[in-house]
C-alpha cells in the first residue's frame, strides 16, 4: 500500500524523480548548462576588456612616451612612465615636487606634433589602437611633462645662477640635470601664481620649454589645475630603469607652505 500511495512509479523511486523523465532515464548525474562556443565567447570576451580598459585610461591609469629630453636625467627619451588619474578625479590639486603630465595649456608646443609620425602604416595603426585603449598616448594628443615647482597663492623666483625660491625658502634640486643651473638662462620673479594654477619647470632647465618661457601670455606662464591629466608615479620601461617617482625632500621643507594647489 506504500508503494501505491507514490503514484506506482515502482519501489524506490521518488515523486519528484517520477516526474522528471531526464531524472528517470539518468540517475545519479545532475544537469549540466551548456557553455558557449569559443567563436561566440571571443567577441563578447573582447568587448569586455576593451570597456575596461576605456575605463582604466579614463579614470585610474595611463601610460605616456618621454618625447624630449626636457626631463633629464629623471626621465630619459622613449621612457615610458604611468601616470595617476584618479587623484585628480577625486579633487584633489598637484603638489609641489610631483612630475605631472598636462594638456598643453596656450599652444606651448607649437606645430610640434605630439609624436613623430612613423612611415610604417602598420606602426602607426598598432601606435592608434595602443593609444585608444591606453597602453599609449593618441597621436593626436599634445601633452607635456614637466615637475611642479610651485602651487597657486605661491611666490617663486630664481635669478642668476639661482637657486629657485618658493615662499621665500631656496630649493635643493639635486635630481638637476647634471650642468643645468637652477634657472636656465631664464630669470624670473619674484610672482605669485594665480589661484588654482601650477608653475613647472624641466629638470633639465637649459632644455625645457617650460613656466619660464610663456610668462609673456595669459597666466604669466602657470598651467591651470585643470589641465592636469595626472602624476607620473613609476617609470615603468624600459625594464631596467623602473622606479618610483617620488616628491623630493626639498618640498618638504619648513616654511615652504602646505597649503594645495588652488588656494591663495
Amino acid at each position: 500500500m506504500g508503494d501505491q500511495a507514490t503514484g506506482g512509479a515502482g519501489p524506490g523511486l521518488g515523486s519528484a524523480e517520477a516526474s522528471d523523465p531526464a531524472a528517470a532515464t539518468t540517475p545519479g548525474k545532475a544537469k549540466t548548462k551548456r557553455r558557449m562556443p569559443f567563436w561566440q565567447e571571443a567577441p563578447v570576451l573582447v568587448v569586455v576588456a576593451l570597456a575596461l580598459a576605456l575605463l582604466i585610461k579614463t579614470f585610474l591609469v595611463q601610460a605616456f612616451v618621454i618625447p624630449s629630453g626636457s626631463m633629464m636625467n629623471t626621465l630619459g627619451i622613449g621612457n615610458r612612465v604611468v601616470v595617476d588619474k584618479l587623484t585628480p578625479h577625486l579633487g584633489s590639486g598637484p603638489s609641489r615636487g610631483e612630475v605631472v603630465v598636462f594638456h598643453d595649456p596656450s599652444d606651448w608646443l607649437g606645430d610640434e606634433p605630439a609624436q613623430k609620425p612613423s612611415g610604417n602604416p602598420a606602426v602607426r595603426g598598432v601606435r592608434s589602437a595602443l593609444g585608444w585603449i591606453g597602453l599609449l598616448p593618441s597621436p593626436d594628443e599634445k601633452d607635456l611633462i614637466k615637475r611642479v615647482i610651485a602651487v597657486g597663492g605661491d611666490t617663486v623666483s630664481c635669478q642668476g645662477t639661482g637657486p629657485v625660491y618658493v615662499n621665500g625658502k631656496p630649493l635643493d634640486e639635486p635630481y638637476l640635470y647634471p650642468g643645468a643651473t637652477p634657472c636656465g638662462d631664464r630669470n624670473f620673479g619674484p610672482l605669485a601664481v594665480p589661484a588654482g594654477s601650477i608653475w613647472v619647470m624641466g629638470d633639465h632647465r637649459n632644455d625645457s620649454r617650460d613656466s619660464r618661457y610663456h610668462m609673456d601670455e595669459p597666466g604669466g606662464g602657470s598651467v591651470p589645475v585643470d589641465k592636469v591629466i595626472g602624476r607620473a608615479m613609476v617609470v615603468a620601461w624600459p625594464v631596467g630603469s623602473w622606479r618610483t617617482l617620488p616628491i623630493p625632500d626639498t618640498f618638504a621643507r619648513t616654511g615652504i607652505g602646505s597649503h594645495p594647489a588652488g588656494t591663495p
